[in-house]
């Protein structure tokens, strides 16, 4: 799957359900995300571009399901490292205040988006569905092409969100690069609802 693709349908769910033995962190019973918007940032002949997004339904409650599909491409392969910059504001008062980065959620700077993946899905390990049913990819490298994700039916489980995450507008810029080369960006605006 394009990076890009990739990264979007994890922020669509902040990266991955947030585990720590923080304090500040709290179960949170259920959470709308309305509102949800998305564009390219990064120059017309980026290498690397989302298409389309599709996600529904408006507002996104979490626990519950949602669908989503997706289409995006490359002009070149994508391999480590693969950095990833990303920008999170949180609307404070009529004013886009940036979120700073606590224990790999906020305005953080991924090295590598490739060794990330791997974490996620070892290698030897099939990619999750629907990825696997579509014949996407999941690690690196990623070969240059087009990537499409059909309409898919997704669940999002209980979260544990950091307090200052649960409810607010929220916009995120994901940077893609490589050898201190943009290839790509990715701009998404939500809002936040907890119960």
């Amino acid at each position: 799957m394009d990076p890009v693709l990739f990264l979007t349908l994890g922020l669509v769910v902040f990266i991955t359900p947030v585990t720590s033995s923080t304090s500040g962190l709290k179960k949170v019973p259920k959470t709308q995300i309305l509102g949800f918007d998305w564009k390219n940032c990064g120059a017309p002949d980026a290498p690397a571009v989302l298409k389309t997004l599709t996600v529904s339904p408006d507002p996104i409650v979490i626990p519950g399901d949602l669908q989503a599909s997706a289409s995006g491409s490359t002009t070149v392969e994508l391999s480590a490292p693969l950095a990833v910059n990303v920008t999170l504001e949180k609307e404070v008062a009529g004013f886009w205040v940036k979120v700073p980065c606590v224990e790999e959620v906020g305005s953080c700077h991924y090295e590598d988006l490739c060794d990330l993946l791997t974490q996620l899905v070892p290698p030897g390990q099939d990619c999750p569905e629907p990825l696997h049913t579509y014949g996407l990819p999941c690690r690196c490298p990623f070969k240059a092409g087009s990537y499409s994700l059909p309409q898919s039916d997704f669940y999002l489980p209980f979260m544990d969100l950091p307090y200052w995450l649960t409810n607010g507008n929220y916009r995120l810029q994901g940077v893609l690069g490589l050898q201190d080369k943009q290839l790509g960006c990715l701009q998404v605006s939500l809002s936040l609802r907890s119960d």
